[in-house]
């Protein structure tokens, strides 16, 4: 896949995870309840497919992309997935993927067991308080609330980089990362997590409702902190772009097979609807 376009690469990597993801979860109206159908449909409204595009990209970057990548980006859809219908009417939904997300680590046979263990720390500690949760309460704590830049980089280090930077990590250990390689990876992995958030701060403003798939400025709405009402509109673009030459350097001791990681940075940040 090393050779391919990024939007190639994307494509058959949306589709190399929607297969893997067909195959192992429950068939939906199966039993008595519409649990199988809410997972199902959670996993499968359109997602963009951003985490395990990154665990193939690093897999991809280090070595080949195998069985054991795809449980691992399987692993890490559910925990978004989870993350995103985990309220008062899903949480039964959430909680099937969370499990089944770490069931998914436990069968990836390929690896060494050192590594899988290693994979599942990485997985909850991203996933749960000292990462996603943590930062999500943080999200929540904050509205109608003034926080300064740092505290707003702290919030979003938790809610969405540490799944980010768990991704490129997960993604190059299933092939074989050097500990000098995972270190860049988790070093590019926090550089595009804090990108992604200031980018979506920048859309939910500029970008119209039908277009952008949300009310157009819903968090302005709710009185949310973002990096626009911190630095305004030129500083928050500014500091995406930082973000970005950050995450380009930290690939710098990697070839040409780590493009796609590098494409996908350029996603994140350029990208326009």
């Amino acid at each position: 896949m090393d050779t391919l376009s990024f939007a190639d690469f994307q494509q058959q990597s949306q589709q190399r995870i929607d297969q893997h993801l067909n195959a192992i979860l429950p068939i939906a109206g199966q039993g008595e309840t519409t649990l199988f159908e809410a997972i199902r449909y959670s996993l499968f409204n359109g997602g963009k497919r951003i985490r395990p595009l990154l665990a193939y990209a690093a897999a991809n970057a280090v070595g080949e992309i195998n069985p054991s990548t795809d449980r691992v980006a399987a692993a890490l859809e559910m925990i978004h997935a989870y993350s995103l219908i985990h309220d008062a009417t899903a949480i039964l939904a959430g909680d099937g993927l969370q499990a089944l997300a770490f069931e998914q680590l436990l069968e990836a046979q390929q690896l060494p067991p050192q590594t899988t263990l290693r994979l599942l720390a990485m997985l909850t500690k991203a996933a749960g308080i000292d990462g996603m949760v943590y930062g999500q309460a943080i999200d929540m704590a904050a509205v109608n609330q003034t926080l300064t830049l740092p505290q707003l980089e702290h919030m979003h280090r938790h809610k969405t980089g540490a799944m980010i930077s768990a991704s490129v990590m997960m993604g190059g250990m299933t092939a074989g990362a050097s500990e000098g390689q995972l270190g860049a990876l988790k070093d590019y992995g926090e550089a595009i997590g804090l990108a992604f958030q200031v980018q979506d701060d920048i859309l939910d403003v500029t970008t119209d409702t039908a277009v952008l798939g949300k009310q157009q400025g819903s968090d302005q709405a709710r009185n949310k902190p973002t990096y626009l009402s911190l630095l305004g509109i030129d500083g928050a673009r500014q500091k995406a772009a930082e973000l970005h030459g950050k995450s380009l350097s930290a690939l710098a001791s990697f070839d040409e097979r780590a493009d796609q990681l590098r494409a996908i940075a350029n996603y994140i940040v350029k990208r326009e609807y």
